[in-house]
């Protein structure tokens, strides 16, 4: 009969997903184990299941099955074993608080008004989500990708904004900006195979692509404070890979009930999640789910909340257009003209508020 091969999930999933005992066949486990699964997904009580990205290198084609399945479920995943580096991780949480410690008036100095907040300080209520009535209660920073003089994207990628305190800040945050990059290059490779392309296929697409990642910081807010801290969304990139925070928040809309369900990932794993580029790239196969961050319990909103979500995008002269093998009789293509992914980020920073018309 064969190895059985085990299956590519942990934490809340495991137990769901044992094989089937020895002398069972294949068959029957297969259907056994797919009913299961079946109910789990579309229970009220799902979770999004926790991947090991470890196991890619075991088994690329069963991590890469594993991944899309939970896209395609719920258009999030969960990924430990990312390899970006915890001491990396908890130096850069250090550095965070302390520029958003930085008096107001020294953090507005990094503001550059118009740039659509692409680099640099974005101030406290300044976006809000598309279609939203109340602005999020947040302040952020950009640092993008570093390019040389005179490279072909100097005109529509800004130069990085350096603070001068804290000290080392710049060092930390262009090597965490190189570990979100590998890791995003081995979940990209990891959606291709569930696409049925080429493990590389992505890579002339992000090469120099125009990827930000996002320190964030939500400052305590009033016990009495209504709304929540960032309205329903989604995100306009490929993929978004998100360091957690100490304070919980984030919910995804489930699509298979119409309820907000927590996310809560296990301590040093990241949340993975699609984002609107490649909803649109595939079709809608894999689906870009509405995301918030709702206000804390009224004993915890004197606490700041951290997150650092790395939001990976293509470069900008990359032609968004559908895949073919995901237009089908039952999904016809909802998108017959294409765009470049510079054109459709400048859309979407409009809606947002980032850039003014």
């Amino acid at each position: 009969m064969g190895q059985q091969r085990r299956p590519i999930l942990t934490g809340d999933f495991a137990g769901a997903c044992e094989l089937a005992h020895d002398g069972v066949p294949a068959a029957a486990y297969n259907r056994r184990f797919i009913k299961r699964m079946a109910l789990m997904l579309d229970s009220p009580s799902a979770h999004v299941p926790t991947l090991s990205l470890a196991d890619q290198d075991r088994d690329p084609d069963g991590f890469a099955a594993a991944f899309g399945e939970s896209f395609e479920r719920f258009g999030f995943a969960i990924v430990a074993d990312h390899g970006v580096p915890q001491d990396l991780i908890a130096r850069a949480w250090r550095e965070t608080e302390a520029l958003f410690a930085l008096p107001e008036a020294e953090k507005r100095g990094y503001f550059v008004e118009g740039g659509g907040g692409a680099r640099g300080y974005t101030p406290f209520k300044t976006e809000i989500a598309k279609d939203a009535k109340h602005v999020d209660l947040k302040e952020f920073w950009h640092i993008g990708r570093e390019l040389p003089a005179g490279h072909r994207f100097a005109d529509s990628m800004s130069p990085n904004i350096w603070p001068t305190r804290p000290e080392g800040f710049k060092d930390t945050f262009l090597e965490l900006f190189t570990a979100f990059d590998r890791a995003g290059d081995r979940l990209l490779s990891a959606i291709a195979r569930h696409l049925k392309l080429s493990p590389d296929w992505f890579d002339p697409a992000v090469k120099d692509g125009n990827s930000v990642l996002r320190l964030l910081h939500y400052p305590p807010i009033p016990v009495d404070a209504e709304g929540v801290r960032a309205g329903a969304h989604e995100d306009i990139n490929l993929i978004t890979l998100l360091l957690g925070a100490e304070e919980a928040g984030l919910e995804l809309l489930d699509r298979a009930n119409g309820r907000w369900l927590a996310i809560k990932p296990p301590e040093g794993a990241m949340v993975v999640n699609v984002g609107d580029m490649l909803q649109r790239l595939t079709n809608h196969v894999l689906p870009s789910t509405t995301h918030r961050v709702v206000n804390p319990p009224p004993e915890r909103r004197g606490h700041s909340r951290y997150s650092m979500p790395f939001f990976l995008h293509p470069a900008p002269d990359f032609l968004i257009e559908t895949l073919p093998q995901t237009i089908t009789p039952d999904n016809p293509n909802r998108y017959p003209e294409p765009i470049t992914a510079h054109d459709y980020l400048h859309q979407r920073l409009v809606e947002i508020g980032l850039i003014k018309t």
